[in-house]
């Protein structure tokens, strides 16, 4: 596979912020923990999903104390329209407990200590790492993936080897932002299927433009 050239990138950044200027997290949260379960919840399904269900769920079990003592079925049955609701009510349980018992309550800003918690990986650590704590990180899901190689930012042939190529190739100030500005172009104009290609302003630059 081809790289797109060092002095491209910036361009494609500058590209990607005119068609996409409202890229941000699209999770609701009104705290740490609430960004954190949610970022647990969202695993292979939509924000969109996930921001139906965690309403109730923030109403009943507003923190960890809360969650901690909720019964996984009970959780379950609120959550149950969001992909592998079962296996995420005990995750978000024990995660709970797990604040409480090592962390005392408290959303971890340590990669590390993040990726200890039930249910919480590579991805889902450094989301936390830069929406709660500002720490330049790049977290590598299914869009970020797909986008950031499609394009030709990196040549990466699985997630931990593409975050290291952009960890490498984009200016650190640039790594939170160059998130979600890939995950939008992913939503909506760089689909899996049918890329827009032609409403794409990469198209000098893409390395795989209208290829499938």
């Amino acid at each position: 596979m081809k790289r797109i050239k060092a002095e491209q990138i910036n361009e494609v950044l500058s590209k990607l912020e005119i068609m996409h200027p409202e890229a941000s997290c699209a999770l609701d949260h009104r705290s740490n923990f609430e960004l954190l379960i949610a970022v647990v919840l969202s695993a292979q399904t939509t924000d969109v999903s996930v921001n139906k269900v965690t309403p109730s769920l923030f109403a009943k079990y507003p923190s960890p104390e809360a969650l901690a003592l909720a019964d996984p079925s009970d959780v379950a049955q609120i959550i149950k329209t969001i992909g592998l609701y079962k296996n995420k009510s005990v995750n978000i349980v024990k995660l709970a407990a797990k604040l409480l018992e090592d962390c005392d309550g408290e959303v971890p800003s340590s990669f590390d200590d993040l990726i200890s918690l039930p249910g919480v990986g590579r991805k889902t650590a450094n989301v936390i790492l830069a929406e709660a704590f500002g720490e330049p990180a790049i977290a590598v899901d299914t869009h970020v993936f797909r986008v950031a190689n499609k394009i030709g930012i990196t040549d990466a042939k699985d997630v931990e080897k593409t975050e290291d190529q952009l960890k490498k190739r984009l200016p650190k100030d640039k790594w939170i932002r160059a998130h979600h500005l890939l995950i939008f172009h992913g939503r909506k104009i760089c689909h899996a299927r049918k890329p827009e290609c032609e409403a794409c302003l990469l198209n000098e630059i893409c390395l795989h433009r209208d290829s499938k």
